[in-house]
């Protein structure tokens, strides 16, 4: 259980503040106590000039492993005058409301405010700036919005923003206790990180819904949350990653938060890092062992390579962006003409391309592992007229058919080379792809985020996939105990 609380400036009453609140020499003098449990502050106090109260209470908050709110690094950051100020491009609906060089105050409590238009510029900062009162002057110069930043104090604030400040407060508090209409209480809280926005997210409503409900029956509250929702990832004992993953990107920021805090997460940032990546894939299957098709890492476009990637692969060979999803970044050539030009323009992007042996099969088999296990099996058929089983060059026929398979009638060979592949990664929640040809398995890649559909991957095993992940994250959650 997590426990918040208040720390404020000893010159600062305590009369009308919520009873949660400590004076900064009852923090220093009464915690940490025995058995404790989770505790997360918020640290109120004045953190302006270096070696405060306000500065220290953050200090000792994160020696004592205590989730604090600023943190000290935080501190540092808002102090510095060149880190206070930004630029954000293409937010219209605040470029509506601002004139050109007019600046503009807004006053934001834990990334909130009371202007809804800034609602949403609100939390991009606060996921940038995390800090419980903050003070923005918006200016705008043209398509762009100058944003600068600088901390207010409690004593600052007038009677109504003090009011809204700690109504906002208890709202974020009451929000990690939040209970279903039954008024059932849930051991555990979830937050499933889910993208409206996507088009082809890794699990689509229904399933999204049906991972809730068997949650529910667990003891586990899940709320389904887009990163723009997910302020706190603090706040809940598991993170389920059901948005696309990738390395430079708010998925990975927010797994890398949520471990730090202790949180159980899937996808964790450790899978994520491998299979975003092909170039540790494939240098891990060579090392490792693992069946998979002849690839090469190219960095250069001279004879000498461009003859040696013909003799081995042959021509028709595929490229391949390092990082990619959903079939996106991969390339197929069938000249060193054409070699040549999509070796040249993908070396724009990155300073690796792989280039594989190609090998056309009727469908690609995808076995969905989780902890070393395989959870279903589905084959995925090539979309109409297309070699892979998307065609994003297609509305019409994006995707083709599939199957979903008993793994028990998987054959043998498919699933070796699966859980081979997966236990390259490691133990989370894997897609691995598979070619066979000639009774050989060829491991693609494995994907740390892998799609489950209702209507698809659940088709053989229908709620019973979503009782066995969540029943995963239970096991988690029970080794990793109440913290």
């Amino acid at each position: 259980m997590l426990s918040t609380l208040y720390i404020v400036d000893d010159t600062l009453s305590l009369k009308d503040l919520p009873a949660n609140t400590l004076s900064f020499e009852a923090y220093l003098r009464d915690y940490p106590k025995k058995n404790e449990g989770r505790i997360r502050i918020i640290n109120l106090c004045d953190t302006q000039r270096y070696l405060s109260q306000g500065y220290y209470c953050s200090l000792l908050a994160e020696a004592r492993r205590h989730e604090v709110l600023p943190s000290v690094r935080m501190i540092n950051t808002l102090r510095d005058s060149e880190e206070q100020v930004f630029w954000l491009a293409g937010e219209k609906s605040v470029l509506r409301k601002l004139s050109d060089q007019e600046q503009h105050q807004i006053l934001l409590c834990m990334g909130q405010t009371q202007q809804p238009v800034f609602k949403k510029i609100a939390t991009t900062i606060f996921q940038r700036y995390p800090a419980p009162l903050l003070s923005v002057a918006l200016t705008r110069n043209g398509d762009n919005i100058r944003i600068q930043l600088k901390y207010v104090g409690l004593t600052e604030l007038s009677d109504a923003q003090r009011q809204f400040f700690w109504q906002t407060l208890a709202d974020y508090d009451r929000s990690r206790w939040r209970k279903h209409g039954s008024g059932r209480k849930y051991r555990w809280e979830m937050a499933i990180l889910v993208n409206p926005e996507e088009s082809s997210p890794p699990s689509n409503k229904s399933a999204v819904t049906r991972f809730a409900k068997a949650g529910a029956k667990l003891g586990i509250n899940v709320q389904a949350l887009s990163a723009q929702e997910l302020l706190h990832v603090n706040q809940y004992d598991a993170l389920f990653l059901r948005e696309t993953t990738a390395i430079n990107h708010h998925t990975y920021r927010l797994a890398s938060e949520a471990e730090k805090a202790g949180v159980v997460v899937i996808d964790d940032t450790d899978s994520i890092l491998r299979c975003c990546n092909k170039v540790f894939l494939h240098d891990a299957f060579a090392y490792q062992k693992v069946p998979s098709l002849k690839t090469h890492f190219v960095y250069r476009t001279d004879h000498e390579t461009l003859s040696k990637l013909e003799n081995d692969l042959s021509f028709p060979m595929v490229l391949k962006l390092p990082e990619g999803s959903f079939s996106k970044g991969v390339f197929k050539v069938e000249s060193r003409e054409q070699l040549v030009n999509k070796l040249n323009e993908l070396f724009e992007v990155s300073a690796l391309v792989l280039a594989q042996q190609f090998l056309y099969t009727e469908f690609d088999w995808r076995i969905g592992v989780l902890n070393g296990r395989a959870l279903y099996a589905c084959r995925y058929y090539m979309a109409r007229n297309h070699w892979q089983i998307y065609n994003h060059n297609s509305k019409r026929f994006f995707g083709g058919g599939f199957d979903t398979l008993p793994t028990f009638e998987t054959p043998r060979v498919v699933l070796d080379a699966a859980l081979k592949g997966a236990a390259v990664v490691g133990k989370g929640l894997y897609g691995v792809d598979i070619k066979v040809h000639e009774n050989r398995a060829y491991v693609i890649e494995v994907n740390d985020n892998p799609n489950i559909d209702h209507g698809v991957e659940d088709n053989y095993l229908g709620e019973e996939l979503y009782m066995q992940i969540m029943s995963e994250f239970l096991r988690r959650l029970e080794q990793r105990g109440a913290g």
